[in-house]
């Protein structure tokens, strides 16, 4: 649960804001949970149908490559069926951006170096203008323009800054300043040493993640290295975990890292012990099963799991609901933190989801009341 203990203040750097259709990224505004597609743009019913199950579980923003004509104008097909802003993922080809933005899109991931004459860049800003898109520039360790690696003879911390400021340079000589930026590297000290260099050198808001992590289990464990070390220290205004998994993996991934910070709550956190040979019921099985129970909860409360005495009491006293196991298959049921009732072993899973919809519902109908109260004192 959350508290105002020192140990537990994250003081975020001081970041301008820039806006990404109806998400306001930098600044105070929270930290946005990013994932891309990996359909083919041009199939609009797959990709829509992707966005839609990333946006099921949360996802603020998604971003679509658009490598062609084609792909770039099916944003015109894609954009009005989902409710999450789409960013074009454009590189080198200038017209495609130009495409991109008169077909909907938010967002241009650009980096205007790479895009050809000043001329072309001019033509990029001024369709961002008209159609009221914002821009990431996208730094990355194994993309490195050459002047740089031959000035600084390998991918360092110093030279993506440098990419990073002088694409910047680029759009602010254009009299545009839209935009975040990212400098990504697959190697968790190289992606990190650039952030906390590139935060200390500007002040536009920063997409952070560590780039091509890997499959599921290992992209977790090294994103979580990465961006927890960035999040805890204040940086990061919008995040991508880039795993080898579907595009929703990403956002609960995501999600569950920013919970884990108390920097964004939604759903259901779960507290569950590992289970040992104190355990009185199946913790590893009723833990799995109630989290694909409660994936469509999206009101932050805070359930407990433990399997016997040893923590149960001390986790349910901090919890909404807490479950502590019990001799004789007999388990004791916690409600904000206080003993309520017991509760036989058959009924665990849905006795746990009938409580936590119950109270998700008791929340929102409290919100829902405070806000017609403000508003009636308008």
């Amino acid at each position: 649960m959350s508290s105002v203990r020192a140990y537990r203040q994250i003081l975020r750097r001081k970041s301008r804001q820039i806006r990404v259709g109806n998400v306001l990224v930098g600044g105070d505004a929270p930290i946005s949970v990013q994932t891309m597609t990996n359909t083919p743009t041009a199939d609009v019913a797959a990709t829509v149908a992707q966005i839609q199950a990333a946006e099921r579980v949360g996802a603020d923003i998604v971003r679509v490559s658009c490598p062609d004509q084609e792909s770039a104008l099916a944003l015109k097909q894609i954009v009005p069926q989902v409710s999450v802003p789409i960013v074009a993922d454009i590189h080198f080809h200038y017209k495609r951006a130009i495409e991109a933005a008169q077909s909907g899109a938010a967002c241009l991931r650009i980096n205007p170096g790479n895009i050809g004459s000043a001329e072309r860049v001019r033509e990029v800003v001024k369709a961002a203008k008209d159609y009221g898109c914002s821009m990431r520039i996208g730094v990355n360790a194994g993309s490195l323009e050459q002047d740089l690696l031959e000035k600084y003879g390998e991918p360092c911390p110093e030279a993506l800054v440098e990419s990073a400021l002088n694409h910047a340079k680029i759009l602010e000589d254009h009299d545009f300043t839209e935009f975040k930026i990212s400098v990504k590297a697959s190697d968790v000290f190289l992606a990190v040493a650039a952030y906390q260099g590139l935060a200390e050198a500007c002040d536009y808001p920063l997409h952070i993640g560590i780039t091509e992590a890997g499959g599921l289990r290992a992209g977790t464990v090294k994103s979580s290295i990465g961006l927890g070390m960035l999040l805890w220290s204040g940086i990061g205004d919008t995040i991508r975990v880039s795993l080898s998994a579907e595009p929703a993996e990403e956002v609960q991934v995501g999600y569950e890292m920013l919970k884990s910070l108390g920097l964004r709550r939604r759903g259901v956190t779960v507290i569950s012990c590992p289970s040992c040979a104190r355990q009185n019921f199946n913790v590893i099985k009723t833990v799995e099963t109630l989290e694909a129970r409660l994936a469509h909860i999206t009101t932050p409360l805070t359930l407990s799991v433990i399997g016997c005495v040893v923590n149960g009491p001390g986790e349910a006293r901090e919890t909404d609901i807490g479950l502590t196991g019990g001799g004789n298959n007999t388990h004791q049921v916690y409600l904000s933190g206080v003993t309520d009732h017991r509760l036989k072993d058959q009924n665990i899973v849905d006795h746990l989801v009938g409580l936590v919809e119950k109270k998700a519902a008791e929340i929102e109908a409290a919100k829902a009341a405070e806000k017609a109260a403000e508003k009636a004192a308008e």
